[in-house]
């Protein structure tokens, strides 16, 4: 069993951004110390938000980092091109001594597509031959690529990533068409923050036995998901601290065409969030690594909320609830 951080940096628009940079670096230093596993970061172009970007970040956090891994969570891989995305992400695999976890996703936000000039209908398709022209790329030979978007004549990557055939990729995916098509291609499938359990673990089970049928073992398999965490002595003390943060920060996706963030937010309130005491959010876990889930990815802060709220809730999970789940 894994748990990881995810950071959320993204902020109003004109805040200090040196300033939120070494309080994650604070932050950072203080989960590796508590003893999580992994670190991701998130990543959208020309947001409502100020969201820095995520290689630059996790390239800062690497000396502070320790043994963690760190990730994206996700890389919109659809809006670059595959040379860019192999070399970049081969450097910070460089730099962080192979401890790099290429998360990706297709995108949804018609504006990030229109400025880049990509259609958004192509999306999926321009993800999965991205990852395999850059995989190919990571091998070090040279290679010759004519496909539907992407051509490459006879050329090789001058940075190769430590680990080897490349860092581990985990797809996002929010419908069960994509699930079916992550589970094809034998990758892990990183499961949404903001749905309900039933639907995180049905989807997961019905993974699990596309990835089977489709000849792939379980042996080391990662399972991951990203949860919102907030351990206080009750679900309602939690929600106190952070709900106004944790329903502003899924507030500003509605005007991304997500309104069931406003419409349906009793319902994602009460059976997505890890919010209430530490043995509400035990059995939570325990729930979740039954179905099959075995790295936790949480995030612990949210719009408005102050950084010391978020080192609590860290500290306090791992001090009374981490300890469970260590064997």
């Amino acid at each position: 069993m894994k748990f990881g951080i995810l950071l959320d940096h993204q902020y109003e628009r004109g805040d200090d951004i040196a300033r939120r940079t070494g309080e994650l670096v604070e932050y950072v230093q203080h989960i590796r110390d508590l003893g999580y596993d992994s670190v991701f970061g998130i990543h959208h172009y020309l947001s409502s938000l100020s969201t820095p970007q995520p290689l630059p970040l996790l390239s800062r956090l690497i000396d502070h980092s320790g043994r963690m891994e760190l990730g994206t969570g996700i890389l919109i891989l659809p809006l670059g091109h595959p040379v860019h995305w192999a070399e970049e992400i081969a450097t910070i695999d460089q730099m962080s001594g192979g401890r790099f976890v290429l998360g990706i996703g297709a995108g949804y936000r018609e504006d990030e597509f229109a400025s880049f000039g990509i259609e958004r209908r192509t999306r999926v398709s321009r993800m999965n031959e991205a990852l395999e022209v850059m995989q190919r790329l990571w091998t070090g030979e040279k290679v010759t690529h004519h496909g539907k978007h992407f051509d490459l004549d006879g050329v090789r990557c001058s940075v190769l990533p430590v680990q080897e055939p490349g860092p581990p990729v985990w797809v996002g995916a929010n419908g069960p068409i994509g699930i079916k098509r992550i589970a094809n291609q034998g990758l892990p499938w990183l499961a949404p923050s903001n749905v309900r359990r039933n639907w995180a673990v049905g989807n997961l089970a019905d993974y699990r036995e596309q990835r089977r049928a489709s000849g792939f073992g379980e042996e080391g398999a990662v399972f991951p998901i990203h949860r919102d965490l907030c351990v206080a002595d009750s679900f309602d003390e939690a929600y106190a601290i952070a709900g106004d943060a944790v329903r502003r920060s899924y507030g500003e996706y509605v005007q991304y065409g997500m309104d069931y963030f406003e419409s349906q937010w009793e319902g994602i309130k009460r059976k997505a969030l890890f919010f209430g005491s530490p043995d509400d959010i035990a059995v939570k876990v325990q729930d979740f690594a039954e179905a099959g889930f075995n790295h936790f990815v949480f995030r612990a802060q949210w719009l408005g909320l102050p950084m010391e709220r978020s080192m609590e809730i860290v500290e306090r999970f791992a001090s009374e609830v981490m300890p469970r789940f260590r064997t």
